[in-house]
């Protein structure tokens, strides 16, 4: 069980929600190249322009000041930015925060993993869309499934309070492979989230509205095999979660187009140049390196541009696969 954090500041929106949830991008780099995240080849934010760790662990700390109590760092691929670490450490000794955890492809957690639970990392959400070397070759276009099955052995291995796996369902590309996702993650003790894809930047691979598929779809594949009992269980995400009668393990899934779950969004999202998003499908946004930056030391003036930031985060998002891409911003710059 999560602990509350008892700061008596909170961040509060517009609409009355309240935000405790920040997702921190700290590289849109990645050793892999996702047909739905990005294009083959990237153009990537000039190292100079990115923030340091340093300023990172301000903002973090800002943020934890104002009643946030869960840090999730993204990428790209987080854990191939360069002393990685020393931030996790940095930011697991933050007072307030309650739930520091990561998003990775699994593929540096042979080497890394051990290290991670020690600086301080609870949860770590792995993605894994296929569990057949070819076609998750074909996904990722250039990553190996053996190492990333190498990387999630050895998170098990050490010992993280909970591992989740996420995976990414396109319809004729891995939707024939749901029961086995659920199926591998069972036999592991670890949960998943099945993701519908984000209509982020614009895509040369596949068709999004061809490739579609809800999860309304992925739970009657399940129900095939599997009996799904809704739970009020969250993790402070968007996913909406089923048990599985038969295993115990907890399935969610996170449907921003089937099911939009903006009513209670709770999260805000920093990319790896310092830009707060108030949305993951708006262009609402706050230069906070510039307030960094231009007050050097002053955390009052950082914690005064976040508050201010809550006048304009909007209601939510409405995507639309048959249009044009509003959002030009590829999900490895959003922060996945």
């Amino acid at each position: 069980m999560e602990t509350v954090n008892t700061n008596s500041e909170q961040l509060i929106d517009k609409f009355g929600r309240t935000i405790d949830y920040l997702r921190i991008s700290v590289t849109d780099r990645c050793d892999f190249r996702c047909v739905y995240c990005m294009e083959e080849k990237m153009e990537f934010v000039p190292r100079a322009q990115l923030l340091t760790l340093e300023e990172i662990s301000t903002i973090a700390r800002a943020f934890t000041e104002l009643g946030v109590s869960k840090i999730r760092i993204t990428g790209g691929e987080p854990l191939v930015r360069r002393n990685i670490l020393k931030l996790f450490e940095d930011l697991g000794q933050l007072p307030g925060l309650t739930n520091l955890v990561t998003t990775t492809n699994g593929s540096q957690l042979p080497k890394l993993a051990s290290d991670l639970k020690q600086a301080g990392l609870k949860r770590i959400n792995i993605s894994l869309d296929s569990l057949d070397a070819e076609k998750f070759r074909r996904i990722t276009r250039v990553g190996d499934l053996n190492k990333v099955l190498e990387g999630i052995d050895a998170a098990l291995a050490a010992g993280f309070e909970k591992i989740k796996i996420n995976a990414v369902i396109l319809k004729n590309r891995n939707h024939e492979e749901v029961t086995d996702l659920v199926q591998f993650a069972s036999e592991r003790g670890m949960d998943l989230s099945f993701i519908e894809e984000m209509p982020l930047g614009v895509i040369d691979d596949h068709d999004r509205a061809e490739a579609y598929y809800s999860s309304d779809q992925i739970r009657e594949d399940l129900e095939k095999t599997f009996t799904l009992l809704p739970t009020t269980e969250n993790t402070g995400g968007p996913s909406n979660y089923f048990r599985l009668a038969e295993t115990g393990t907890l399935v969610g899934f996170i449907s921003p187009h089937s099911h939009n779950f903006c009513g209670d969004c709770n999260r805000v999202r920093l990319t790896c140049e310092g830009r707060l998003l108030l949305c993951l499908g708006q262009e609402h946004s706050v230069d906070l390196r510039h307030v960094l930056r231009s007050n050097p030391g002053d955390l009052e003036k950082l914690k005064q541009a976040i508050r201010e930031s809550m006048d304009i985060k909007p209601e939510g998002h409405e995507f639309d696969l048959t249009a044009k891409p509003v959002i030009f911003r590829h999900m490895n710059v959003t922060g996945g």
